[in-house]
């Protein structure tokens, strides 16, 4: 949602596949509705498909399985070509979604003229260069390790992010629930005094994802509300950020590129500490308790 909104100026809704067919969702034959789903068959994915087809929406599908339920039935469809999924919480797997969202806000912007030809030159190059960036992300294995030691006997955890960082913030978290059963919460952090901050108390871990310049210094607000209450945090942020060390107790840097391109090497560190945070713990990365590949049945 935010990277097709900042580049092509359309106002995007995110719903989940569960909730779609239960609210009357207002679609019609001049909307797109994508489809995301790594096995195809999932079914919730699979109904909400179907309801898009009958209220005359164009829909396309954004698929890792060639064949699969959701590749056969809707009219269009991008395969990711991930590979083999053997873990329920892959890696390869969302990134590849990810970078093709880029790539499909980019080709929707240019063809609206929302940004310009060299403008789209730009972010391809960007989005390219990803892979590159990412292994120097993954130099940061040791310090990752390191963190998780620290939150392994957590009981709880909390990630704050603004904006994309936000977003980010759910799927580290969700990755970290998945893999390492530990509760783990994904909140936005403009709305921590709301209610959020009352979950703190000395000692609780906060992982908080400072990558967006622009919001750097709200961001930074935001941990010196939750480090005055005891919280041991984990700051992830770009290489050259200005840090203040009275906020973080560790940091995770990655490499410097555009704010908008900043999730595919933020949620690199952040499934490496859940990945570290299971393993300590003694649970099967690869396989999660209770967790299927595809989720058939509501």
């Amino acid at each position: 949602k935010h990277v097709i909104e900042s580049l092509t100026r359309v106002p995007v809704e995110v719903e989940i596949a569960s909730e779609f067919r239960y609210k009357n969702p207002i679609v019609s034959e001049k909307d797109l509705v994508i489809i995301v789903s790594q096995s195809g068959e999932t079914a919730d994915t699979l109904a909400a498909l179907r309801l898009a087809k009958e209220k005359g929406a164009k829909t396309l599908a954004i698929v890792n399985v060639v064949g699969s339920s959701i590749a056969r039935e809707a009219e269009h469809v991008i395969y990711t070509w991930a590979g083999p999924e053997i873990a329920v919480a892959s890696t390869k797997a969302y990134t590849v979604q990810l970078s093709v969202m880029y790539l499909l806000g980019i080709k929707i912007a240019l063809e609206k003229e929302t940004i310009s030809p060299d403008l789209a030159k730009h972010y391809q190059s960007v989005l390219f260069n990803i892979p590159e960036l990412v292994e120097k992300v993954l130099a940061t294995e040791e310090t990752c390790k390191k963190c998780a030691e620290k939150f392994v006997n957590a009981t709880d955890l909390f990630f704050l992010g603004r904006g994309i960082d936000y977003t980010c913030c759910m799927e580290g978290s969700l990755k970290l629930k998945e893999i390492s059963y530990i509760h783990s919460e994904a909140y936005a952090a403009g709305e921590l005094k709301h209610g959020t901050i009352a979950l703190i108390s000395d000692g609780t871990p906060v992982i908080a994802l400072t990558t967006q310049d622009y919001l750097y210094e709200k961001m930074v607000s935001n941990i010196k509300e939750v480090k005055s209450r005891g919280a041991c945090v984990l700051q992830l942020c770009k290489e050259g950020c200005q840090l203040d060390s009275s906020v973080y107790d560790d940091v995770i840097f990655i490499p410097d590129t555009d704010d908008l391109f900043a999730p595919l090497l933020s949620v690199v560190p952040l499934q490496m500490v859940a990945y570290y945070v299971a393993v300590l713990k003694g649970c099967d990365v690869d396989k999660p308790r209770n967790l299927a590949k595809s989720v058939t049945v509501e």
